[in-house]
C-alpha cells in the first residue's frame, strides 16, 4: 500500500489542481533544453528563411513571375505554420501538456491541415508550371501567365481551408469514433483523432497530387534528357541567334525544374511516413506510440525549413537577394529595379 500511495504521488499532472486532467510525462532538465534547442532552432530557421522568400519576390520586380509567385505563396505557407502551429507544438511535444485553452487547439489544428494542404497543392501547381515551361519554353509566357498562376494560388488555399475547417472546426472527425474521443479527452490535451472516412479522404488528397507531381516531374526530366541530347548533337553546327536563346531558354527552365523537383522530393520524404502512419493508425485502433508520433510529426515540420535551403544552394537570384535584404540595400528608393541576373545567373 505504501508503494501504491507513492507512486500515486509521483504522478505529475497538466493540471494540479483540475480534475480529469492529463497525465504529465516530463523530461529532464538537460535532455528538456536540449528538445526546445532543436526545435526551437527549426522554427527560427523556418520563420527566417520564408520570410526572406516573400519579401525577395514581392519587392523586387525581375522576380515578378507566374513561377516565383506560386514560390511565394508556397513561403508564405510554411511561414505562417511555423507561427501560428510550431511554437504551440513545441511546448506541446516537450511538455507532453496543452496550455493554450480548448478553442486555440482547434484553430491550431485547423490552421496546421490548412497550411500543409495549400503546400502540397501548390507544389502540384509548381509542377505543372515547370513542365509548361520545360516542355514549350517560348510560348510558356503566354500559357502560364500570372492570372494562371493567381488562379492556381486562389484554389489551393480555398480547397485546403475548407477541407481543414469542415472537418476539425465542425467535429466531422469525430463521427463514429466518440467513444475514442471521450477516451482520449482529458484537460491539457488536444488531439484530433481521425475516423477511417475522413483519413482516407485525406490519403488521397495526399495520393493524388502526389502521383500527379511525380508523373510530371518523371516526364519533365525525359524531356530534359532529350533536349540535353540534341543541344549537344547541335552543339558543332553553325546556330541562328534565336536557337542560341532558346537552348538558353531550355537550359534556365531545366535547372529552375530540378530544384523544384529537389523540393517536391524533400516534402514526400518528410510527408509520406506521417500520411502512412495515419491510415494505419485509422485501421488499427490508433496503435502508434506517441514519442513516434510526434517524431513523424516533427519531420513534417521541419520540412518547411527545407525549401528556403534548397533556393538558396540553387539560385544565385536568391543569394544576391539575401544580401541585398540583410545588408538594408533594400531599403533603397530603387532597390525593386535591382538586377538580380548577372549574365550566369540568366542560364543557371
Amino acid at each position: 500500500m505504501v508503494n501504491n500511495f507513492s507512486q500515486a504521488e509521483a504522478v505529475e499532472l497538466c493540471y494540479q489542481k483540475v480534475n480529469g486532467s492529463c497525465v504529465k510525462t516530463p523530461y529532464t532538465p538537460g535532455p528538456r533544453a536540449i528538445l526546445y534547442a532543436v526545435l526551437g532552432l527549426g522554427a527560427v530557421l523556418a520563420v527566417f528563411g520564408n520570410l526572406l522568400v516573400i519579401i525577395a519576390i514581392l519587392h523586387f520586380k525581375r522576380l515578378h513571375t507566374p513561377t516565383n509567385f506560386l514560390i511565394a505563396s508556397l513561403a508564405c505557407a510554411d511561414f505562417l505554420v511555423r507561427v501560428t502551429v510550431m511554437p504551440f507544438s513545441t511546448v506541446r511535444s516537450v511538455e507532453s501538456c496543452w496550455y493554450f485553452g480548448e478553442s486555440y487547439c482547434q484553430f491550431h489544428t485547423c490552421f496546421d491541415t490548412s497550411f500543409c494542404f495549400a503546400s502540397l497543392f501548390l507544389l502540384c501547381c509548381i509542377s505543372v508550371d515547370r513542365y509548361i515551361a520545360v516542355t514549350d519554353p517560348l510560348t510558356y509566357p503566354a500559357k502560364f501567365t500570372v492570372s494562371v498562376s493567381g488562379l492556381c494560388i486562389s484554389l489551393s488555399w480555398f480547397f485546403s481551408v475548407a477541407y481543414s475547417f469542415s472537418i476539425f472546426y465542425m467535429g466531422a472527425n469525430e463521427e463514429g469514433i466518440e467513444d475514442l474521443v471521450v477516451a482520449l479527452s482529458c484537460v491539457g490535451g488536444c488531439q484530433a483523432p481521425l475516423n477511417q472516412n475522413w483519413v482516407l479522404l485525406c490519403f488521397l488528397l495526399f495520393f493524388i497530387p502526389t502521383v500527379v507531381m511525380v508523373f510530371i516531374y518523371g516526364k519533365i526530366f525525359l524531356v530534359a534528357k532529350y533536349q540535353a541530347r540534341k543541344i549537344e548533337s547541335t552543339a558543332s553546327q553553325a546556330q541562328s541567334s534565336s536557337e542560341s536563346y532558346k537552348e538558353r531558354v531550355a537550359k534556365r527552365e531545366r535547372k529552375a525544374a530540378k530544384t523544384l523537383g529537389i523540393a517536391v522530393a524533400a516534402f514526400l520524404v518528410s510527408w509520406l511516413p506521417y500520411i502512412i502512419d495515419a491510415v494505419v493508425d485509422a485501421y488499427m485502433n490508433f496503435i502508434t506510440p506517441p514519442y513516434v508520433y510526434e517524431i513523424l510529426v516533427w519531420c513534417v515540420y521541419y520540412n518547411s525549413a527545407m525549401n528556403p535551403l534548397i533556393y538558396a544552394f540553387f539560385y544565385p537570384w536568391f543569394r544576391k537577394a539575401i544580401k541585398l535584404i540583410i545588408s538594408g540595400q533594400v531599403l533603397r528608393v530603387d532597390s525593386s529595379t535591382f538586377n538580380l541576373f548577372s549574365e550566369e545567373a540568366d542560364i543557371d
